[in-house]
């Protein structure tokens, strides 16, 4: 997947991908979601997912509703979160060790 954003090029066959997400819906699910967080050899994150039309990447079709996929960018806190929020520890510390500290 490979789209253009504010003049800068976020491609998932180049970046390096640090996490993948799903939950676990099949495909044919409309909920279906699956996600994955990357980071471009400029050192610039981005997340590239796809869903069914009850997911984040549901668009309008005329007179219906499907599904789609898309790239958002994320700042190195977005990344983070998205890690932390979805339990991805083993990116967290590989990724983002310098923003966790012992409780």
């Amino acid at each position: 997947m490979k789209e253009i954003i504010g003049g800068k090029r976020y491609d998932t066959d180049t970046a390096e991908k640090l996490a993948s997400w799903s939950n676990d819906y099949p495909v044919s699910d409309f909920k279906s979601c699956s996600e994955a967080l990357y980071r471009t050899k400029a050192g610039a994150y981005f997340i590239a997912g796809s869903g069914g039309p009850l997911s984040r990447y549901a668009h309008s079709a005329g007179d219906h509703t499907t599904g789609g996929e898309g790239i958002r960018v994320a700042t190195r806190e977005e990344a983070y979160a998205w890690c932390e929020g979805r339990g991805e520890c083993a990116a967290i510390e590989a990724h983002f060790s310098d923003m966790v500290s012992d409780g």
